[in-house]
């Protein structure tokens, strides 16, 4: 069951064609200025998704997306824009690229690949998570602040470790108000909290921002949940990683990485 909050409108309102606008709930955890990153990963899948059903595309399984952050992503207005780079029938590579200002700040490429049934020969991921519904709620708001951070619900597997941390994330905020969106664009909606649940220093002391999200699926998602367990490392000259594999309430279904750079706060 999900915790209830007053306040259920979405992070992403719709503006015109391929345009929205980010509400409160979309505030990054490092500038307020900023939006969060997460929901706005989900709003691509389901653009991706909407002008490929659009264009009639064939209906094939989204098994892998990466994106690339390409500057600052402002509190302002931006335009989705969608292209099929390689077409297929059984085989598909999509970008989409996020625009705000006229300047492109996030561009994405999606491998979609054909649905066969191999349920016969399926296995070989990590060990299920203890359900949410087993655990108590976990406030992230104690270690970090922002709009959307504030509209999560967050459950922790065990005690939370520096670099270590296994937890359930969902929200009961729509990702776009007033349409309906796909399991899929919901689920990848919450993954780039993952740097943020396992932190290795307190964020009010270093800065390790992600400057990507690469996701790998084995299997589609399904449910409100989204489970990340998750190991973040520090290198010795500025960078980092942060590795996650990605359940649902039914198992694991894929992994996903993020690069960091890291830096000391100016004192």
């Amino acid at each position: 069951m999900v915790e209830t909050v007053g306040d259920r409108s979405g992070y992403f309102e719709r503006t015109g064609e391929g345009r929205y606008k980010p509400t409160a709930h979309v505030g990054g955890a490092w500038r307020a200025d900023e939006q969060h990153f997460s929901p706005l990963g989900g709003l691509i899948v389901h653009a991706i998704e909407q002008a490929r059903a659009a264009e009639g595309r064939p209906e094939l399984l989204m098994s892998r997306i990466s994106f690339d952050i390409l500057g600052k992503i402002a509190l302002e207005e931006f335009d989705v824009h969608v292209e099929t780079v390689r077409p297929g029938k059984t085989i598909e590579l999509t970008e989409a690229t996020v625009v705000i200002g006229g300047r492109a700040v996030v561009r994405a490429r999606a491998w979609l690949l054909a649905a066969v049934d191999t349920d016969v020969v399926a296995g070989g991921g990590p060990d299920a998570l203890t359900p949410p519904e087993q655990l108590e709620p976990w406030a992230m708001g104690s270690v970090w602040s922002g709009g959307f951070i504030e509209s999560l619900h967050t459950r922790v597997v065990g005690r939370p470790q520096p670099g270590r941390t296994t937890a359930w994330v969902t929200t009961g905020h729509a990702l776009v108000e007033g349409e309906e969106v796909s399991p899929l664009a919901s689920f990848v909606a919450l993954i780039d909290t993952a740097n943020g649940i396992a932190v290795r220093q307190e964020p009010t002391e270093w800065m390790f921002p992600n400057v990507d999200l690469t996701i790998h699926l084995h299997r589609q998602p399904e449910g409100d949940w989204t489970g990340l367990d998750t190991r973040v490392t520090f290198g010795s000259s500025g960078q980092g990683l942060t590795s996650t594999d990605l359940h649902d309430v039914r198992g694991p279904v894929g992994h996903a990485e993020q690069i960091l750079t890291v830096r000391p706060l100016a004192t």
